[in-house]
């Protein structure tokens, strides 16, 4: 009697999952789309996760619709269980669009679990290490003296720290020491305006096809004091990687477009560089991106979350870094414009910081009447020609 009591009142606390919808929202007309994730459950909670966008959007969010077939009449606060499941069941590895909608998912299910238990998701994850989350800025300038004016003004808005582009907008018309000598100028002009106590974060993207001529990028940049130098050159070979790091003063990072600890193993064990980058909406979620900074923390590697998308992969960054003791500086695009409207109260950004959010679950809400005004629209990346007609690297 009292095990059928027992039985029925244990299914009534279970919360299941009834549904999940999709929104594909492009902010700006033209540009990326952001792919958003929310999971309804009987009980009326929601919980919303944001997917990495390649391009093939329409293709992730068929996945996270096809990851709905499994996810549907079960408890949504059972995270690893359906992380595992649905990483697993695959057999063969998962592409970025399989593992930017398994990352949205994910986040979805973090978010309910924390509204159910009434706690932010960082709270239920080991509780914060820190109080706020140091951030910086994308400076944007075609020119040295563009450059340096943009960045003059982000550093009036309370930035400590800003990235941008060392090498020229036409850097594929350019020979090796043109681009170089442009990168110097570039980087130099920001350095003077901005002084010694603001970090100069550079981002190579990956564009260097040469270990050597990365080395020759990094030594020329070292007098002006980079706070990183990241994808100085790409992440498919380790040891060149190794390589570039092992003769640069400039500390190393990457990882954006690596995913799951499986993919960040070999960087970290040989240690390629000093700061790991994965991006929770791509590299497995919440959970996992705390996973490769634990790996990463042993090989005293700092972490850097890669977060250059919408407010909803921002709020999830900083419940990672709330929690990441190796943490070091979030990326992060201010909520200013379409993107302020895009959640009802946006993560808060104070004197440098994002401060951490005291709502239960993810701590951010969609505001769903307004993604409608913002419809899909198809996007590629560009495809980089080079000056004889062959493709670069972008």
């Amino acid at each position: 009697m009292f095990l059928y009591i027992g039985l029925i009142v244990y299914r009534w606390f279970i919360v299941k999952i009834v549904g999940l919808e999709t929104f594909l929202v492009n902010p700006t007309g033209r540009g990326r789309n952001w792919i958003y994730v929310k999971i309804r459950t009987d009980e009326g909670i929601e919980g919303v996760g944001e997917a990495f966008n390649t391009g093939k959007d329409k293709a992730t969010e068929a996945v996270i619709h096809d990851y709905g077939r499994w996810l549907v009449g079960k408890d949504p606060t059972k995270v690893v269980y359906h992380w595992q499941a649905l990483y697993r069941s695959s057999r063969f590895p998962l592409g970025t669009v399989s593992m930017g909608a398994l990352s949205a998912v994910e986040q979805a299910l973090w978010d309910i679990t924390g509204k159910r238990y009434d706690a932010p998701v960082y709270k239920l994850l080991g509780g914060p290490c820190r109080e706020r989350v140091r951030a910086y800025t994308h400076v944007h300038g075609d020119t040295p003296e563009e450059l340096a004016k943009n960045a003059s003004s982000i550093v009036r808005k309370g930035f400590t720290a800003i990235k941008f582009a060392p090498h020229p907008p036409n850097y594929l018309r350019k020979g090796v020491n043109a681009v170089i000598r442009e990168a110097f100028e570039r980087v130099k002009a920001v350095r003077d305006v901005v002084g010694e106590d603001v970090d100069i974060c550079l981002d190579y993207h990956g564009v260097e096809f040469s270990p050597c001529n990365a080395v020759k990028m990094a030594k020329a940049l070292e007098p002006l004091k980079p706070f990183f130098l990241e994808e100085p050159v790409l992440h498919e070979n380790v040891e060149a990687l190794l390589e570039v790091k092992s003769k640069t003063t400039i500390p190393i990072a990457t990882g954006e477009r690596l995913f799951t600890r499986y993919g960040f193993r070999e960087l970290i064990e040989k240690r390629a560089a000093d700061i790991v980058q994965p991006d929770p909406i791509v590299c497995g979620g919440i959970l996992e991106t705390l996973r490769i900074a634990s790996e990463a923390e042993t090989r005293y590697m700092t972490l850097a979350p890669h977060n250059p998308f919408s407010p909803v992969a921002t709020a999830v960054c900083v419940h990672v870094d709330a929690c990441a003791p190796n943490f070091l500086i979030q990326e992060y695009i201010p909520d200013e414009g379409v993107r302020r409207k895009i959640v009802k109260k946006p993560i808060r950004f104070e004197d440098g910081y994002l401060l951490l959010p005291e709502e239960p679950g993810l701590g951010i809400e969609l505001d769903e009447k307004i993604l409608s005004e913002y419809p899909f629209r198809p996007w590629d990346r560009e495809v980089a020609i080079k000056e004889d007609g062959s493709i670069g690297l972008v």
